[in-house]
């Protein structure tokens, strides 16, 4: 019998737009565009009006949001009914400064153990040249822990 993955319904929809984006993804301007087994895909158009920092170019912490929210959602692929996660830790390696244009994060998970896994994210302009590589640790929750979340 085949188990249920409600996030991979969830992503679909997302990505269909029978559902609106999340509050975050609406406030940072990011989307789901790809949803697969142990990977998702997320992209958004970099605005310095919308997201600079001091020095006048990206802030960190949008391609933060931009890799969590991807990589979040592989993780989420494959987890069934009552389950939900968390992020324990996230590391990101800055490589490139962006000014403007589409970025695309691709995450995918290279480790799932029944609980806790580690996810990987590779953050691109549109020219194809990697930005930000970032790592993450998730948890997934089950029972009271999932409650609510």
């Amino acid at each position: 019998m085949e188990k249920k993955r409600p996030f991979m319904e969830f992503a679909r929809r997302l990505i269909s737009g029978d559902l609106p984006q999340p509050p975050v993804g609406k406030t940072i301007g990011f989307r789901v565009v790809e949803i697969g087994p142990d990977k998702a895909a997320f992209e958004m158009e970099a605005n310095m009006d919308r997201h600079a920092n001091p020095m006048g170019t990206l802030h960190g912490g949008v391609l933060c949001d931009l890799s969590d929210g991807a990589m979040g959602m592989a993780w989420a692929s494959e987890l069934e009914e009552g389950e939900s996660f968390t992020t324990l830790e996230l590391k990101i390696n800055f490589l490139r400064p962006v000014w403007k244009g589409r970025l695309r994060a691709e995450a995918r998970v290279l480790k799932r153990g029944k609980t806790i896994g580690l996810v990987e994210c590779d953050v691109r302009d549109e020219k194809g040249d990697l930005v930000a590589h970032v790592t993450s640790t998730l948890m997934t929750l089950r029972g009271d822990q999932a409650r609510g979340r």
